[in-house]
């Protein structure tokens, strides 16, 4: 089983990036797919969150109006549309797959390598 992230870059603040994270070795169409990210020197922390059937979705405070979760169970994917984009949101950013739609990182049994996402001012 394996999550693998694309998508990341470097970016200028006000910018857009989309992140896609695409599963193998199984289907994920009945588990709930988040994101989370690390900045350097911070613990991983929740950024967004998305239930099996994409019906709920759950941000955190800081990217709620500019991040956009979505995914498509046919593909396997989960997507994270990244606008706005500030200094602060740069960090590694991780998918992860769970048996339900939480902000815990202990809430989820899969996760992918990251992929880096630089915000410059």
């Amino acid at each position: 089983v394996q999550l693998v992230e694309t998508g990341g870059g470097l970016v200028q603040a006000g910018g857009s990036l989309r992140l896609s994270c695409a599963a193998s070795g199984r289907t994920f169409s009945s588990y709930a797919r988040g994101w989370f990210r690390q900045a350097p020197g911070k613990e991983r922390v929740f950024v967004a969150a998305i239930s099996f059937s994409g019906g709920s979705t759950y941000y955190a405070d800081s990217v709620k109006g500019r991040f956009t979760i979505s995914r498509d169970n046919a593909k396997n994917r989960v997507y994270l549309q990244m606008n706005s984009l500030k200094p602060e949101d740069t960090a590694v950013y991780y998918c992860a797959a769970g048996p339900a739609t939480v902000v815990a990182r202990t809430g989820y049994d899969y996760w992918g390598q990251g992929t880096r996402v630089t915000v410059s001012s």
